[in-house]
């Protein structure tokens, strides 16, 4: 079996390196109608060809990939991050070539194949071991519930890039209007926030092919019937400890361009497990995600809707309205079936009861009652 997972391995890689140029001949197909001596409309709909061809080719790989890794682990791989990220990004590429095919518009490509190269690359910062199934696991609605939910999901994901296409259409980015000007602002958080995760995993790429790793153990104390409980944890580093854990001491350090020790601990509410790494790793993420975004704007040397604004002449407004909403109609329903209604079935399987509130449960409850509310 350790053949057919290498082999399936193999598979995932090579998906990910069609895709890169996938993206690169769709941005050829849109930027180069410019060039001298040729037919601007001759010219998008060759390398567009070219380009849906090859992300075509990429997502043939990427399914051998998916069916390879099932039959070598023995179950559907979507049990862990890895797996479940690595799906989802196939499901965006399933959804894009399915709305790509029925409006054929090459500069949806510039925007969705970025996507799965995003959710792939951040797929693989997990560990990518074949993991055997927790019995809550076990069960046919595995397949089911988290099928499903990341087909809704590549839905929405292709609705985000034909909506941030539109206002990247339709924003008046030459007026000093108050409104206009607002507007203008907010497609840059936009651009900023898809800037951020691109820099984490470019950050976490770095240092773990460096093997940066520290090391601190945490004491975490709780009161159970009146009496003092002091539970000790060591908690792993992966990025330099720019905030130690709360009540924590050093086991290992990794110095870090003079840093020999974490800057400051982490508040005293800041007490759950990995709570200080998580806040490690949101500022390093704007760090990275400010430096990145600096040098950009050096390059272009105007906000990057400005900039991004020229590739979508002559893109009708209505088209892209049309398939962020096609794609909403497409993935609310599977998304509420798979993540809300199976999910609850499954957890009164599994544990006992429907409802558990879960900020994940929550969070769908409310997205599913929002949109009965703007439906009606």
């Amino acid at each position: 079996m350790s053949g057919l997972l290498n082999f399936s391995s193999n598979m995932f890689v090579v998906a990910f390196f069609l895709y890169c140029a996938a993206f690169i001949l769709f941005a050829v197909a849109l930027m180069g109608r410019r060039w001298s001596n040729r037919d601007p409309k001759a010219h998008t709909k060759k390398w567009g060809n070219i380009a849906f061809a090859g992300s075509s080719l990429g997502l043939a790989f990427q399914l051998t990939f998916f069916f390879t890794r099932w039959a070598g682990g023995g179950h559907i791989p979507v049990s862990n991050m890895y797996e479940f990220m690595s799906f989802l990004s196939m499901m965006v590429m399933v959804a894009f070539t399915v709305v790509y095919l029925i409006y054929k518009k090459t500069l949806l490509g510039l925007f969705a194949v970025p996507i799965t190269i995003i959710i792939m690359a951040y797929a693989a910062v997990f560990p990518q071991e074949v993991q055997p199934l927790i019995p809550s696991l076990q069960s046919y609605w595995l397949k089911i519930h988290v099928t499903l939910a990341a087909t809704g999901e590549s839905f929405f994901a292709i609705a985000f890039a034909a909506g941030f296409m539109y206002l990247l259409r339709t924003v008046n980015f030459n007026s000093q209007e108050k409104k206009d000007k607002s507007q203008q602002r907010w497609v840059e958080v936009v651009f900023f926030a898809i800037i951020l995760v691109i820099s984490f995993i470019v950050t976490v790429f770095a240092f773990r092919s460096a093997g940066y790793e520290s090391e601190f153990t945490q004491t975490k104390v709780t009161v159970v019937n009146g009496a003092e409980q002091s539970v000790t944890q060591k908690v792993s580093y992966k990025l330099p400890p720019i905030v130690a854990p709360y009540n924590s001491s050093i086991v290992s350090y990794q110095s870090f361009i003079g840093m020999d020790k974490p800057l400051f601990d982490a508040p005293s509410w800041m007490n759950g497990v990995n709570a200080g790494r998580k806040l490690n790793t949101i500022i390093w993420s704007l760090i990275s995600g400010l430096i990145l975004y600096g040098i950009l704007r050096l390059i272009v040397r105007k906000p990057l809707g400005r900039a991004t604004n020229p590739l979508l002449d002559g893109i009708d407004p209505d088209d892209l309205d049309e398939i962020s909403y096609r794609a909403i109609a497409i993935g609310f329903p599977i998304f509420t079936l798979g993540a809300l209604l199976f999910a609850m079935i499954w957890a009164q399987i599994a544990w006992g009861n429907f409802w558990g509130w879960d900020p994940k449960e929550v969070w769908r409850l409310l997205l599913g009652y929002s949109t009965v509310l703007i439906s009606t």
